[in-house]
């Protein structure tokens, strides 16, 4: 599969994609500290819909370039831009996972929403992560230095911890999730930048996308576990409803974080008909 670059960036940038099946195109952007490939279990059901599925590696993650900076929400959607410029998508559908929520709605801050029909958030970090008294539910600005210390410090020993809370691990395992999958998911995050990885989390922890959510004029799907113990339903898809005028909102009962493995078929039958509509 190919490599588009994003010839606007500060730095050059190549974005690798998978670009599967026809008809309108949906985009799938991943979480944190993950890949493209944290999408398997959606790729396959919509291109087997009918729809074409493009999915990409973040820069600095997966298989796509690292640059030493620029890893701010405007980067980060810059070459989401480059990618529905260079192939020239139209009536896009763009969706984002947890910090991929981010680029959504910068995306649509930054360059509108000529090219797009619809969005979606899947267990999303927009609005805002951090405390702030006028976010008091946030996640407390010493917890988040707590993430930035353990990856200078450790970063694949934290991220071997990580994805148990994300799959709410002690809860599910043998059931939704197991150890392999884990496995895998520490094989991709580690594969990452570490450079990116820190600088990626700063952006998530630190980006207020409150002014912003009136720039999402599009039908928008919002999508949350309420189990969500890494981004708290309360702090994220709440508000975030709230904030956006023409969404859609719906809550998996039990769900953790990454909802995308451990109820894929309740995701894709959500997504699916969110996209028929």
């Amino acid at each position: 599969m190919p490599f588009i670059t994003n010839t606007k960036a500060k730095e050059q940038v190549d974005i690798f994609y998978e670009d599967y099946g026809s008809g309108q195109p949906v985009i799938l952007i991943h979480g944190w500290p993950l890949s493209r490939k944290s999408w398997e279990q959606q790729v396959w059901k919509i291109v087997e819909e009918g729809y074409r599925c493009i999915s990409y590696d973040r820069r600095g993650f997966g298989t796509s370039s690292s640059p030493w900076d620029s890893y701010d929400y405007s980067a980060l959607a810059s070459d989401l831009n480059a990618i529905i410029e260079e192939l020239d998508l139209k009536d896009a559908v763009i969706v984002g996972f947890s910090m991929g929520g981010g680029e959504v709605v910068r995306y649509l801050t930054d360059y509108g929403s000529s090219r797009i029909a619809k969005a979606a958030l899947i267990s999303s970090i927009i609005p805002l992560v951090k405390q702030k008294p006028d976010n008091p539910a946030g996640v407390p600005e010493e917890a988040l230095d707590g993430i930035i210390d353990a990856l200078q410090k450790d970063r694949v020993g934290f991220l071997k911890e990580f994805s148990k809370g994300f799959y709410n691990f002690e809860e599910n395992k043998g059931k939704r999730i197991s150890q392999a999958q884990l496995d895998y998911d520490f094989t991709i995050a580690s594969f990452a930048s570490p450079r990116a990885t820190i600088q990626a989390a700063l952006a998530w922890m630190h980006t207020d996308f409150r002014p912003e959510l009136k720039n999402v004029t599009v039908p928008t799907l919002i999508v949350h576990g309420d189990a969500d113990a890494t981004v708290p339903i309360e702090t994220s898809a709440k508000q975030a409803h709230e904030g956006i005028k023409y969404s859609t909102y719906e809550v998996i009962k039990g769900a953790p974080h990454g909802l995308n493995v451990t109820h894929p078929e309740e995701l894709n039958e959500i997504l699916i008909s969110f996209l028929k509509k």
